[in-house]
């Protein structure tokens, strides 16, 4: 494990299949033996806690963060108050430790990034434009593409090809 992670972006129209991938790829990526942390863009409101519980009030009256921990899990929130949005490179410090950051979203930052694309979404590549686009997983041929296309049903294949775009060595089955 490193504390500057490797980071690969999955990119891609809203409908693409990004989540899905993401969802496929982590396990397929800890069963070579990496650590993998991810860090999803929302562009929406969104909240990790329910009024009525005391870290959501504690927010409510004006602190800047509350952490909630247990015996499972801890989560830090953060409040903005007007401050400008971080970008992916403010976020990573914040993460603990890992082999790989898994980025979903932020597609817009100069990171580099596999992209989810779909024909029948009917939305533009996003490689014609990037040049951080390194590939393109989709469900269909691209004969016309700039950068190597996966198979986005192979989940292998496009864990694969993470590894080796990253530099990164798989450790034996259940090894962290």
């Amino acid at each position: 494990m490193t504390r500057n992670p490797q980071v690969i972006g999955i990119a891609g129209w809203s409908g693409s299949g990004k989540t899905t991938l993401v969802r496929a790829l982590i396990p397929a990526l800890t069963a070579r033996g990496l650590r993998v942390s991810t860090i999803k863009h929302a562009h929406h409101n969104f909240d990790v806690d329910k009024p009525g519980k005391d870290s959501y009030e504690h927010r409510q009256a004006g602190a800047a963060e509350v952490l909630v921990s247990s015996a499972n899990r801890w989560a830090l929130m953060h409040e903005h108050r007007g401050a400008p949005e971080p970008t992916l490179w403010e976020l990573l410090p914040r993460l603990s430790p890992v082999d790989l950051v898994v980025v979903e979203g932020f597609k817009h930052e100069g990171h580099d990034k596999l992209e989810v694309h779909r024909p029948a979404v009917g939305k533009p590549m996003l490689a014609g434009d990037d040049p951080h686009v390194v590939a393109i997983a989709s469900d269909e041929a691209m004969p016309d593409a700039r950068v190597p296309v996966l198979d986005l049903n192979d989940t292998e294949a496009v864990a694969d090809f993470v590894i080796r775009h990253c530099g990164l060595s798989p450790r034996a089955e259940g090894v962290a």
